[in-house]
């Protein structure tokens, strides 16, 4: 089936780092902007990274700069959050999103959650001392 399969989460230290995978099944992600949402315990989803299609254009919210990369490999249907230098305020569970490409990808990372056209489960990414 059609699915996007996650994974890389798990419980680090401050200061460490994480790289999450996102591998989409049974469909090509060479068309689609593909995003990371991440929701902390009693917060909102918010959009995390997000990268283009075509041209590598990628956002980062103000949290993560500098700290974050976003990246993708078309030829293994796969795209990468990796993530540096992680602070406790990282924790959450990470979503990685694919849409259609259509604009830009700021607004891209931050539409509403029924625009996204798949989902991965969700990947636990706990920084704790």
């Amino acid at each position: 089936q059609l699915q996007l399969v996650e994974s890389g989460g798990g419980l680090v230290q401050p200061g460490g780092s994480l790289r999450l995978s996102c591998v989409a099944s049974g469909f090509t992600l060479d068309y689609y902007a593909i995003g990371w949402l991440r929701q902390a315990p009693g917060q909102e989803r918010k959009g995390v990274s997000c990268i283009s299609s075509s041209d590598g254009s990628t956002y980062y919210a103000d949290s993560v700069k500098g700290r974050f990369t976003i990246s993708r490999d078309n030829a293994k249907n796969t795209v990468y959050l990796q993530m540096n230098s992680l602070k406790f305020e990282d924790t959450a569970v990470y979503y990685c999103v694919a849409v259609t490409d259509w604009t830009t990808v700021q607004e891209i990372c931050r539409m509403p959650e029924y625009e996204y056209e798949y989902w991965g489960q969700g990947t636990q990414v706990t920084v704790s001392s």
